[in-house]
């Protein structure tokens, strides 16, 4: 009797023990300590690899890759694992719900990967008793789990939220329902912030001390470029389990770009609590490089890539890059980022090293058209409205810097829409962008907008007299924008802008009366021996009459008799208006077809 009662605890003893296991390593899954998680979770196999949960878990620990990307290999690796489950345990739910995950991770199809899913919820639905018709929440949960995995275009969000929805109802204390449920909002895109926020919420009020829900919380919030409430939510998640090794690279990352000393103290906080990795050496030389250490941050990247080589850790090529452009040598740093944007997987890459590419590109010129690439797969990485509009604005400023305007002002245009309403430093930009690109037309309509935005600044009324008389050859197009321009400068401020609308005039009457010179050399100007006007003599007298109109503008302005203004405007209208007589009376004219000359 006592030695059934001795084996009854043994065992119990070691479900117990084997449940303990799978919870640390779901939990080093959670805090992206995947190795460590891969080695718990291979013990836990080695002890009993007919166990299903323990098959299932070790193969999750593969499908979680190292924490960057998930290899072929990866994939592979958990396929083998659970066939090798199936052969020997047979259809297990905890089997088939894991190569259903397969499926979705090798981009099979979907409703073979739901098949399996549905089956295994029909083989551990209740048959019977008080649960009778109510499925497993275990594997509803796991099944949430690989819809939630991966990228927007991996599974079905909206199948995974549906049955996690269900396992919530059923298990009431399983905080991961509710974190592979937020995981699956935030696939859908960021409209669904606010209901990945509501089921993170849930999670830690499942469990208080669920770091990684008030962590994602932060990161949902970070991305909305919210520093007050980011930070609370990472305190909180510190608090919760000071252990947590992804919020303080998060705050690394964060802070190296704006306080350095900061920056330190998280990453040497990662580095304390993350797996031991050789990426950890990575993060040292970026450190290095943000701390403008740029030859100690090349020796340790050269360390690193002896010890492990490129291929391992291919960010290497980024810090390289990243130092050699701030050491002045953009061939090199060129070469690496390059290398690096081509061969990387994808996971690798982050917008950041697109808008390095951008820098680089635009040092050497010919390369606007990889850089404008850079730019375009950058936007598809990073979705949040600011850092597009940030990243877009970023690399118009690059390209003015190495005078491409033509490619500076199509992205600052770009931008400027994508943000709306525009700052009076924006305007000017724009409109400055435009000029230097010798897009005088456009130049001319941004500087109208600039105008009504800031009708007190006198810089959109120099743009848009520099582009008017800028722009071809065309003068009645000139005029044309001369009087807009002139319209408006009466309109805001008449005596401001008095002097400018008169030089304004001054161009036109000048136009005028060199265009009323020309008509009369013309051989088919003449007064008949009848007194009979040409066609070329009724242009001309049109021609002196929009002269006068000129020189009446002229005189309202400066109505103050002998006024040096005043007395040119009289002295250019008399003598347009002599040629108006003349050749008004064809009587007069006749025989003289070269008429009175013009004194100006």
């Amino acid at each position: 009797m006592k030695k059934s009662v001795a084996l009854m605890f043994a065992a119990v003893f070691a479900v117990q023990c084997l449940t303990a296991q799978i919870a640390e390593g779901i939990k080093l899954l959670h805090y992206e300590k995947n190795k460590s998680a891969k080695e718990v979770l291979q013990k836990h196999y080695d002890a009993n690899s007919k166990d299903p949960q323990a098959i299932y878990w070790l193969g999750q620990a593969f499908l979680a890759g190292n924490g960057i990307e998930v290899t072929k290999e990866d994939v592979a690796s958990a396929k083998a694992i659970y066939q090798k489950g199936l052969q020997e345990v047979g259809s297990d739910a905890w089997l088939l719900v894991g190569m259903g995950h397969v499926e979705l991770r090798e981009g099979g199809d979907l409703n073979s990967a739901k098949q399996k899913f549905e089956q295994a919820i029909t083989a551990t639905t209740e048959t019977k008793g008080k649960n009778k018709g109510k499925p497993n929440p275990a594997i509803l949960t796991a099944i949430g789990r690989a819809n939630a995995d991966g990228d927007s275009k991996m599974g079905d969000p909206v199948y995974g939220i549906e049955k996690l929805k269900r396992a919530g109802e059923l298990d009431l204390t399983n905080p991961d329902i509710f974190i592979y449920m937020g995981i699956s909002y935030q696939k859908m895109g960021g409209e669904n912030g606010g209901e990945a926020v509501k089921a993170y919420t849930e999670a830690f009020t499942r469990d208080p001390k669920n770091a990684l829900a008030m962590f994602r919380i932060g990161k949902i919030y970070q991305s909305q470029n919210n520093e007050e409430l980011f930070n609370q939510y990472f305190d909180n998640a510190k608090t919760a389990d000071a252990t947590f090794p992804p919020v303080y690279y998060a705050l690394y990352q964060y802070y190296s770009e704006r306080d350095v000393t900061k920056a330190k103290g998280f990453l040497e906080q990662y580095v304390q609590y993350a797996d031991k990795d050789p990426r950890n050496d990575l993060y040292q030389a970026d450190y290095l490089f943000r701390a403008g250490k740029y030859d100690e941050s090349l020796a340790k990247a050269k360390e690193l890539e002896a010890a492990v080589g490129l291929k391992t850790v291919p960010r290497i090529g980024v810090v390289y890059a990243y130092n050699y452009l701030r050491k002045g040598d953009s061939l090199t740093s060129k070469k690496y980022i390059e290398e690096f944007l081509a061969n990387a997987p994808a996971n690798e890459i982050q917008p950041s090293d697109y808008k390095l590419g951008i820098e680089v590109l635009s040092k050497l010129p010919g390369n606007e058209t990889v850089a404008s690439s850079y730019i375009e797969k950058a936007l598809l990485l990073d979705t949040v409205k600011k850092n597009q509009v940030d990243l877009i604005n970023a690399a118009a400023d690059m390209f003015g810097k190495a005078k491409s305007y033509q490619a500076q002002l199509s992205w600052m245009k770009r931008g400027m829409m994508m943000k709306g309403d525009l700052t009076e430093a924006e305007h000017y930009k724009l409109t400055s962008a435009a000029y230097n690109a010798k897009a005088y037309d456009q130049a001319i309509e941004f500087a109208k907008n600039y105008m009504a935005a800031h009708p007190d600044k006198p810089q959109p009324y120099g743009f848009f007299k520099r582009a008017t008389m800028a722009n071809g050859t065309d003068t009645a197009k000139i005029i044309s924008n001369l009087n807009y321009l002139d319209s408006v400068y009466a309109k805001v401020d008449l005596e401001k802008h008095r002097k400018a609308i008169f030089l304004d005039e001054y161009f036109k009457i000048n136009y005028y009366v060199n265009l009323f010179n020309e008509i009369k050399k013309r051989p088919d100007f003449k007064v008949t021996t009848k007194g009979e006007k040409s066609a070329a003599v009724e242009e001309f007298l049109a021609v002196c009459q929009k002269a006068i109109e000129v020189a009446d503008k002229m005189l309202a302005l400066y109505p103050t008799a002998g006024e040096e203004n005043n007395k040119f405007a009289q002295d250019v209208k008399a003598t347009i208006q002599k040629n108006i007589d003349y050749y008004s009376n064809p009587a007069g004219a006749k025989g003289n077809a070269s008429g009175a000359k013009t004194g100006n």
